[in-house]
């Protein structure tokens, strides 16, 4: 337990809605479709994701990290957003799931409480813990982790830089999948 080795960051996950599977080259047109909504990312701390040169950084990113997922709504086939899974910035026993977007036809419902339970459950029969790195200004972001019942854990506030600024940012843990 708790071995990147042991652990498959790129599996095919199948929920009642949504379907995850790794993310390839072949998914470049459909998710820069999606991404390339500024309302997306307007309070997102990577607020110019939208553009094509930041996606196409990100998406050269998600692909080299070996755990990025592609979610694609599961009864029209159609690619909906991404997010994957990291173990460079953690601590002993956890793995990060993060850089999550999703089309706005797909907020406020149960599309990210699905595809957060897949990758949680997954994530959980090799680590301890799933955590989250939120930008510490992102409201929407923060509320859904709140929704789902991430903890937020207190004195953990790594500064990365997004969109040429340092930001600081705040860190959910979740032991178990949202219900």
């Amino acid at each position: 337990m708790n071995d990147w080795r042991d652990f498959d960051p790129q599996p095919a996950l199948l929920g009642d809605t949504v379907a995850l599977a790794p993310l390839t080259k072949a998914d470049w047109p459909a998710l820069f479709a999606v991404a390339s909504d500024p309302l997306i990312w307007a309070v997102h701390p990577a607020h110019d994701r939208w553009q094509e040169p930041a996606f196409a950084r990100f998406f050269a990113d998600a692909l080299t990290s070996g755990g990025c997922l592609v979610i694609r709504d599961r009864a029209s086939g159609a690619v909906i957003g991404s997010s994957r899974y990291d173990r460079t910035r953690v601590e002993p026993g956890e793995v990060e799931i993060g850089w999550t977007f999703l089309a706005r036809a797909y907020w406020g419902g149960a599309t990210n409480r699905e595809v957060k339970k897949l990758m949680i459950g997954h994530a959980l029969h090799s680590f301890d813990s799933t955590v989250f790195y939120v930008g510490e200004d992102n409201i929407r972001s923060r509320r859904a982790m709140e929704k789902i019942g991430g903890e937020l854990l207190v004195g953990r506030t790594p500064v990365f830089e997004m969109a040429g600024t340092a930001t600081r940012h705040v860190v959910y843990a979740m032991r178990q999948p949202p219900a």
